[in-house]
């Protein structure tokens, strides 16, 4: 029989305690960034902890507009009281600072509706970038059947988004449509890389689109192919230009690079102030209309879908909003 001499080797108790003091640091300081990383960074959910929303409200901000996303909270996304709309404020985290990127935490725990994207530097020349990101995470991530892409200075009515599309279609585009946009050649928004034709191709204008999941889901599957442009709505109406997808142009959606003024059948608002977006949804809540006073600042357009892209758009519609 073979016997084991049992010999005791114990370290002294100044190293074991500091050895005790590193291991007990180290699990600290690994559950607060994994838990951070969780409240604040995109990550891929397994399918059993995907959330399910039939809209997803994506509100596009950069870092330091803080007030615009209170704001946003206390007003439009008020405007829908329900279960079945999720929203979310887009970030890009990449080189933030340190000052920034504390109130984003703190922003954060307390309301915890920020996606914070890993590799983008929020900036208006990476919101292509920052699009393609995010549907990417959004189809990674969530159950959902429709997409709202605001910005943080759009103003919506979601209540009436959301009704009209519990009967819409797949493969939905539903926007302010342009067609007959020629291509920047000079300036900071110049297009190098493109080459297609010499107007923009037919796209739903930025301050605020719909799309249903199949669209998102036909991006994010393909995004190793698309070519970035410098314009994200340009961008998207490029990428889905040879898809069979049923674009709908709606004079209700304001979203151009100018308001039309104000009409209570607008769904959506772009180019809004704080104190607009404010004074909007007070005249909701005490007279249920978008507007104090109607007011036409520029005349809107029906899109032709029956001639070429440089013919759609004639801006001659006086009966409109």
């Amino acid at each position: 029989m073979l016997y084991l001499k049992r010999t005791s080797r114990c370290l002294p108790p100044q190293r074991l305690l500091l050895l005790c003091t590193v291991v007990l640091v180290s699990l600290i300081i690994g559950y607060q960034l994994g838990k951070l990383h969780h409240h604040l960074g995109p990550h891929v959910l397994r399918e059993s902890e995907k959330t399910q929303s039939f809209l997803v409200v994506l509100v596009f901000s950069a870092p330091e507009n803080l007030n615009k996303r209170e704001m946003i909270r206390q007003t439009w996304l008020n405007t829908y009281r329900g279960k079945e709309v999720l929203h979310l404020f887009v970030i890009g985290k990449a080189m933030l600072s340190p000052s920034i990127w504390k109130q984003l935490e703190v922003e954060n725990s307390q309301y915890r509706d920020l996606l914070l994207l890993e590799d983008i530097k929020d900036s208006y020349f990476s919101l292509t970038s920052k699009l393609l990101s995010a549907l990417t995470w959004l189809s990674e991530n969530i159950y959902f059947s429709y997409v709202f892409k605001a910005d943080d200075d759009t103003f919506a009515q979601l209540d009436i988004m959301h009704e009209e599309l519990k009967r819409a279609s797949t493969s939905l585009y539903w926007g302010f449509f342009d067609g007959r946009a020629r291509v920047k050649q000079s300036g900071k928004w110049a297009e190098r890389d493109w080459v297609l034709c010499d107007l923009y191709l037919p796209h739903a204008l930025g301050g605020g689109y719909v799309l249903s999941f199949d669209l998102v889901s036909f991006v994010a599957k393909n995004k190793e192919f698309l070519t970035l442009y410098k314009s994200e709505d340009v961008s998207l109406g490029t990428w889905l230009a040879p898809v069979n997808v049923h674009r709908k142009h709606d004079p209700r959606f304001d979203t151009e690079h100018i308001s039309r003024g104000c009409f209570n059948s607008y769904i959506v608002t772009h180019k809004q102030t704080v104190e607009q977006m404010k004074e909007k949804y007070n005249s909701l809540k005490q007279n249920g209309k978008l507007c104090t006073l109607e007011v036409r600042s520029r005349f809107s357009y029906i899109y032709n879908w029956g001639v070429p892209p440089s013919k759609c758009c004639v801006r001659n519609e006086t009966k409109i909003p």
